[in-house]
């Protein structure tokens, strides 16, 4: 038996029931998701829905901003600003690694340091999702 796949943050491990015991909401909760094409689980062979890691995270933000008063549609709106916005950061410290690395002594150029630098989200909190990852 190969357990190493349950370290995958994308291997569908959580069937339906269990996702929702997790998440504390409704199964009908996590088919809407489903239904409006913004959390589309795997399906099993005998074609019942599967969760990862990933996707109950992304359900999880999104219903903290349904109990915030958001719409579906401005949830998941948020969320994929949210993990543009994340991205974005990831991209700039990683440039800005590169231009501290040319300039010869580990300081970036460009008069900007990290202590000003906004904060990177961290994974719980629905930053840095893979969205695409609910097209599958």
């Amino acid at each position: 038996m190969d357990v190493s796949k349950l370290d995958d943050e994308d291997y569908p491990a959580w069937t339906m029931g269990q996702a929702a015991d997790a998440l504390e909401v409704q199964p009908a909760f996590l088919r809407s998701l489903d239904a409006a094409d913004v959390v589309q689980p795997h399906r099993s062979a005998g074609g019942h829905r599967r969760y990862s890691r990933r996707q109950l995270r992304l359900a999880a933000r999104l219903r903290e901003l349904f109990d915030d008063g958001m719409t579906l549609a401005a949830a998941d709106r948020i969320v994929r600003l949210e993990t543009e916005l994340a991205e974005s950061q990831a991209e700039n410290r990683q440039l800005r690694r590169r231009l501290g690395e040319e300039d010869g002594n580990g300081a970036a150029t460009g008069g900007s340091d990290s202590a000003n630098a906004p904060t990177e989200r961290t994974e719980g909190d629905g930053a840095g999702q893979d969205l695409d990852s609910h097209a599958q």
